[in-house]
């Protein structure tokens, strides 16, 4: 009786394991996808070479996320971040005060 006991906990374990590893499999895969996503990004930027602040609107006019919660995150098409917008203003704001 005991043996089947230890048989099915075995069982059990094993399909938790597999489960687990579906889980991760699912995670490395969003993983890649998002360090393509983010050297994509960080391409784009080397590419533009504009300066700064201006980069950071081309980013965010492009439909991506340029504030520091979810950076180079797509963005839902047609939907301003309240998070970019401050943050562009806050850039801005300094680049405005370095300039002076």
């Amino acid at each position: 009786m005991k043996q089947m006991k230890v048989t099915e906990s075995l069982l059990a374990l094993e399909e938790k394991m597999a489960a687990l590893m579906r889980e991760l499999t699912e995670i490395k895969m969003q993983v890649y996808a998002l360090e393509e996503q983010n050297e994509q990004m960080f391409s784009h930027l080397y590419e533009k070479g504009v300066p700064g602040y201006e980069n950071l609107v081309d980013i965010y006019t492009e439909g991506f996320h340029v504030c520091p919660e979810h950076f180079a995150g797509v963005r839902e098409q047609g939907q301003d971040c309240i998070f970019c917008l401050s943050f562009l203003n806050e850039v801005k704001g300094k680049k405005d005060d370095e300039s002076k």
